[in-house]
């Protein structure tokens, strides 16, 4: 008799249908599931909120049971720091990145998408190539103080961070030239941060070098690293955020044109598209000790990934899960984390996804997606690829 095949997650590349499927029967059936490689996955929206609000159970320090990490790169990093630390870092960091810093930004970002749309091709574009890529890239860098001479290098290294595996390419070459991307930006920004405490001109790099508490101040590496994290994350959820968008408002034209009429309701549409599609379909934690979880129980030091994806589209927590419902009330998504991570860079997203839609409307009579979008097959959900046809 042949032996079983092993449960595994359908790719995402064919924009996540079967995905969906896959993930409704996992709720119901196996809320808790261990891959063949013993790592442990959660479904349901209580448990994947439990998972991301517990850090004495469950640790964003992934170094504790993947060799290779660099335990300094893990101890810079905000997004792998647990508790006390993590609050330290978080303040710091959060003194230079104020709501006010991103606030003062729309005018900008209004100038920029202008731009983007002026130069897009008449007729048929991709909409990630000309709009929703490069938008976030060059508004990040102004942010971070990048001089322009060095934003090629820097929308380079975003390139590299958010592309996938060409097919000719194997894993390992693709891991490598992630790693000398990664490598190559955070020297780049470490001698920024430099340059910096040495008297040279300011930006949210210049913030971050200033900032204190309590006598603590950043070191280079968390400046550098910080600042790659706010690059890699946000120009990742923002680039997708836009696109999913789009592929919402296909699939539901009588929303389009609600928000056509309406533009009061875009910031609730942006949010019932990062609950449908969010960019960030998982977390990672490590489990400290045995956890109950879900009627079984997820031994110490394991691997955890906590589906978002599964968790918004939980009936247990959302009504008619997959509609996509502007008037949605409330609507207690996880698309941006949850607890002592929620996604620091979320009011950005917020802002560029209102004004780039707004704009898209203005500019824009008619808007639609043609043909078939290429998605991403990894840990990004959403298009790489969307071909829109507009009319002025």
């Amino acid at each position: 008799m042949a032996a079983e095949e092993p449960l595994r997650m359908p790719p995402l590349s064919d924009g996540g249908d079967e995905v969906l499927t896959w993930l409704k029967r996992m709720r119901d059936e196996q809320p808790l599931w261990a891959d063949e490689r013993g790592v442990q996955h959660v479904f349901r929206y209580d448990d994947v909120q439990a998972v991301m609000s517990d850090p004495a159970r469950f640790s964003s320090n992934i170094g504790r049971v993947m060799p290779g990490f660099d335990p300094e790169q893990v101890s810079a990093n905000l997004a792998s720091q647990d508790p006390p630390e993590h609050r330290l870092l978080r303040q710091l960091v959060s003194q230079a990145f104020t709501p006010r810093t991103v606030t003062g930004l729309r005018p900008r970002i209004a100038e920029i998408t202008r731009k983007l749309l002026d130069a897009a091709p008449e007729g048929e574009f991709d909409f990630v190539e000309h709009v929703a890529h490069p938008l976030p890239v060059t508004v990040i860098a102004e942010l971070l103080g990048v001089s322009p001479g060095d934003r090629a290098f820097f929308r380079s290294c975003a390139d590299a961070l958010l592309g996938t595996r060409a097919e000719a390419v194997s894993a390992a070459e693709h891991a490598k030239a992630l790693a000398e991307a990664n490598k190559e930006l955070q020297e780049y920004l470490s001698a920024e941060a430099r340059r910096r405490r040495a008297g040279g001109s300011g930006g949210l790099i210049g913030a971050l070098t200033a900032a204190e508490l309590d006598g603590r101040r950043l070191t280079d590496l968390q400046v550098a690293t910080f600042s790659g994290l706010l690059l890699t994350a946000g120009h990742i959820t923002i680039t997708l955020l836009l696109g999913n968008t789009l592929l919402a408002l296909r699939d539901n034209p009588e929303a389009e044109a609600r928000l056509r009429k309406d533009r009061s309701a875009v910031p609730a549409a942006f949010e019932e598209s990062l609950r449908l599609r969010p960019p960030f379909h998982r977390v990672v934690r490590v489990s400290t000790r045995d956890v109950e979880v879900a009627g079984g129980v997820i031994p110490a030091h394991r691997l955890v990934m906590a589906s978002t994806l599964s968790a918004n589209r939980d009936d247990r927590q959302f009504p008619d899960p997959d509609r996509f419902d502007v008037d949605r009330r409330p609507n207690r998504h996880l698309g941006f984390g949850h607890g002592i991570h929620f996604c620091l860079g979320g009011p950005l997203a917020r802002v560029e996804t209102e004004i780039a839609l707004n704009l898209l409307f203005d500019e824009f009579t008619e808007l639609e997606v043609t043909g078939e979008p290429a998605f991403h097959d990894s840990e990004f959900y959403g298009p790489k690829q969307l071909t829109v046809s507009a009319r002025r």
